[in-house]
């Protein structure tokens, strides 16, 4: 059975990463088969993406990885 694997990934939307992350997003879009952003409408700024991720386990894994190198975002995962 394949495990379904869901990423959230919370940043501040006013920040310079937000070209960082939308650069990885489109690099490994073939993994994302699902992709929901929600956008706090408060003076914060802070934006959360919902990933369901699909296809090869270690594509996963990269796009997982080059997220969290990214300065100032936090990856959650939750694997079913």
């Amino acid at each position: 059975m394949k495990r379904k694997i869901i990423l959230g990934i919370y940043f501040n939307q006013v920040s310079k990463d937000t070209v960082e992350i939308q650069k990885i997003l489109t690099k490994f879009g073939c993994s994302v088969k699902t992709r929901l952003g929600l956008h706090d409408t408060d003076e914060d700024e802070f934006s959360l993406i919902l990933l369901e991720l699909t296809g090869d386990l270690n594509e996963c894994m990269k796009l997982e990885n080059e997220l969290l190198n990214v300065e100032g975002v936090n990856v959650q995962k939750m694997l079913f």
